[in-house]
């Protein structure tokens, strides 16, 4: 018995990767993040209004800090994305109502007639508002040529 007292927090460990996999939260998560790089893609400023918190806090590569009015202005009337592709990207539950979402991704963006390649490590926060899931806080940075 206490052979199997002691293998239970291993296997408590073994397991919490599964039940993260499982969580509603994380996959409705990820679902608003999949609708959030559409609707930047199609700069469709009404999606991108519904999955924007409006204590949203974005802070580009580039130091540029946006509030959500700015962050929508931006991706609708200044700069459009050309593409936005995931390396990775990494949910984890902080608390009942936020989650983290962390990786890299790779995108191109155009403005005022130039085209930026990027490679970015990136921070996401969401929280959920009543019943939905909106981002609420966006950092991130350049990766170093040759770096993962």
């Amino acid at each position: 018995m206490k052979s199997l007292l002691r293998l239970l927090p291993w296997l408590a460990l073994l397991l919490l990767p599964l039940a993260a996999a499982d969580d509603p939260a994380l996959a409705a998560v990820r679902h608003a993040d999949d609708a959030r790089v559409a609707a930047s893609l199609a700069g469709d400023r009404a999606q991108l209004a519904a999955l924007f918190s409006a204590d949203l806090n974005y802070r580009h590569s580039s130091g540029l800090i946006n509030d959500k009015a700015a962050l929508i202005d931006h991706l609708t009337n200044e700069s459009r994305y050309l593409s936005f592709q995931y390396e990775d990207r990494n949910f984890t539950s902080a608390s009942p109502v936020i989650v983290l979402m962390t990786g890299h991704c790779r995108l191109k963006s155009e403005s005022k007639g130039k085209t930026k390649d990027l490679h970015l490590s990136f921070l996401g926060v969401w929280r959920r508002e009543g019943e939905t899931w909106r981002l609420l806080a966006w950092q991130s940075c350049n990766v170093a040529p040759g770096k993962p």
